[in-house]
């Protein structure tokens, strides 16, 4: 089975902009939360796996790394067309120091949930971090799809 499109764009909306979903169970459906919170997106040196549940699994770690807050509303992200992407540029912190990392896979997590891995991604193509990189990802690069 396959959830509808329209569906899968409320899904994002709901998770990415704290928009509600009528109609599900009865007409409040799922609602937005009082407090939209945050979700956290983190760079990873091994491709995480849909068995994986931690932000911190093959996190990167090298000195100026940060994992990012971005706040689930329309300052974070735009959400159309089955697509939530980053509505601010996203970047992780500028190299400083230490071994080299090289970033393969992204991940997000909802603030409330802690550490807790909930969507993942290869990157496009790895990204070896060495002094003076400071990753990111430019508005509108970091698209999250359902499928």
């Amino acid at each position: 089975m396959s959830a509808t499109d329209a569906f899968e764009d409320a899904l994002l909306d709901l998770l990415f902009l704290n928009t509600a979903i009528a109609n599900i169970g009865d007409a409040t459906g799922l609602t937005a939360t009082t407090s939209a919170g945050s979700c956290q997106v983190s760079l990873h040196t091994v491709a995480l796996t849909d068995t994986d549940t931690l932000l911190t699994t093959n996190e990167c770690d090298y000195t100026g790394y940060a994992r990012q807050t971005v706040a689930r509303s329309g300052s974070g992200w735009t959400s159309t067309g089955g697509t939530a992407s980053n509505a601010a540029l996203i970047q992780f912190g500028e190299k400083t120091g230490g071994a080299d990392d090289t970033a393969v896979h992204c991940g997000i997590g909802f603030i409330a949930t802690g550490d807790v891995l909930r969507i993942h991604a290869d990157l496009t193509s790895d990204l070896t971090i060495s002094n003076g990189v400071n990753p990111q990802y430019a508005i509108g690069a970091l698209d999250i799809t359902l499928d």
